[in-house]
């Protein structure tokens, strides 16, 4: 009896530890995805300022690689979910990597709806310079890396600094609309060319959003704590 029950303990810790051996998995493919969406971002805004269509074209066409990532993080969710009864704080990550996961690839969807935008401005004369844009959106990247780095070091304190950040880029967005109606107003012929502009900053904010959605879950996952809704700035739907 005393050497089933042993075998029987021997058996669980080795099943525990390949159930932590396919988190690690989980984490490392779920970072890769996350620096995978960041270099995307800064393609398709590169493809803006530089005026580089292949640039683009690259960004809309390598989408879908994005999407597959998706599908195999939660395929790896639903199938760590099914291995064992996880403990509590080894559900929150399986969880949180679900919703993390959909915010990433909602990111690298707007990376090509800013890429589209890029390849209808490119070709037109420039309405501005690109000063206020690219602003917003190396502020928006910075949003997305330090939620995916709150995530790898399990820290509450960056994503809550993420939070308190969003509201820069909701007021740049403002800020930039009101510029742009100016020209429309002033000048139809610069009607479809702010329009483009308007899209591309309502596409950055949305990507600053979604960090505000992992930043939430970072803050979940390491405290057990809900923080969505509670302020101005509760991300944004997935």
């Amino acid at each position: 009896m005393l050497h089933i029950g042993s075998a029987a303990a021997d058996r669980g810790e080795m099943e525990r530890h390949h159930f932590e051996d396919e988190l690690k998995a989980l984490k490392n493919r779920l970072i890769t995805m996350g620096g995978l969406v960041e270099g995307r971002l800064h393609m398709a805004m590169t493809a803006l300022v530089q005026g580089r269509e292949d640039l683009a074209a690259r960004v809309i066409r390598e989408d879908d690689e994005i999407d597959a990532f998706e599908i195999e993080i939660d395929d790896r969710c639903l199938k760590l979910l099914a291995l064992q009864q996880p403990l509590a704080s080894d559900l929150r990550l399986i969880t949180s990597a679900m919703k993390i996961s959909l915010d990433i690839e909602r990111v690298g969807d707007k990376a090509a709806s800013i890429a589209r935008c890029a390849l209808t401005l490119i070709p037109l004369p420039p309405l501005k310079p690109l000063i206020d844009i690219p602003r917003m959106a190396e502020m928006a990247q910075i949003l997305v890396h330090d939620a995916l780095d709150a995530f790898v070091k399990r820290d509450a304190d960056l994503a809550r600094g993420v939070l308190e950040r969003d509201r820069q880029v909701d007021d740049l967005k403002d800020q930039l609309f009101r510029e742009l109606l100016t020209y429309m107003m002033a000048d139809p012929g610069t009607i479809q060319r702010a329009f483009q502009l308007i899209l591309i900053s309502r596409h950055i904010e949305r990507v600053a959003d979604h960090a505000t959605n992992i930043a939430e879950d970072v803050i979940f996952l390491v405290e057990a704590t809900d923080v969505r809704h509670r302020g101005p700035n509760g991300g944004v739907e997935r």
